[in-house]
């Protein structure tokens, strides 16, 4: 059994290694980071493989500038950068995109049309710094737009990428398109 009590307000944090189960607090436990309450599985994973690598100089560990944030529920959720809340209060002026599933032939095909993707891009030259889904596969898509944020890709960068239809992913084109005021399917 491991105990851990930084960053979880002292009162600590039980995980039996190798294990995997729900525990009395109904929390899923598979890691340290999911035992907690708080999404650190990858992140401690990635840090453990840089630290390692660091110290075989092999890679200079990479500075964090992106980390995604992931609900697993119905319908899920995930974002990755700035919050408009956020953004406004660094003073960035925004263009923001909205696309609701209800919209994509996709999420009508497999009956899950819940949720939205919302996008933020700051002016003048475009560059993605928020990005927000609720919806089916949420988690599964946020990886896409905390590239793009790494990236500093544009809107002009995602709305010329091609994405495969039909996709619940072409919802990020989608999103990108109605902050240009060029929306589709909306």
């Amino acid at each position: 059994m491991i105990r851990a009590q930084e960053g979880l307000g002292g009162g600590g944090v039980e995980a039996h290694r190798l294990r995997q189960g729900y525990g009395d607090d109904g929390l899923f436990a598979d890691n340290l980071g999911h035992a907690s309450g708080l999404d650190l599985g990858l992140d401690l994973i990635k840090e453990a493989v840089q630290a390692v690598e660091g110290m075989f100089g092999k890679r200079t560990p990479a500075r964090k500038r992106t980390f995604p944030g992931c609900t697993y529920c119905h319908p899920q959720v995930a974002s990755v950068g700035l919050t408009e809340r956020a953004a406004k209060e660094k003073g960035l002026k925004l263009k923001i995109g909205k696309f609701p599933f209800q919209a994509s032939g996709k999420a009508l095909a497999v009956g899950d049309t819940d949720g939205f993707v919302k996008l933020l891009f700051n002016e003048p030259h475009g560059e993605l710094v928020g990005a927000h889904i609720i919806g089916a596969d949420a988690t599964e898509m946020i990886a896409e737009m905390g590239l793009a944020i790494t990236l500093e890709a544009t809107y002009d960068d995602i709305a010329s990428t091609i994405h495969a239809h039909p996709t619940l992913s072409e919802a990020m084109f989608e999103a990108t398109e109605a902050a240009l005021g060029h929306a589709i399917h909306i």
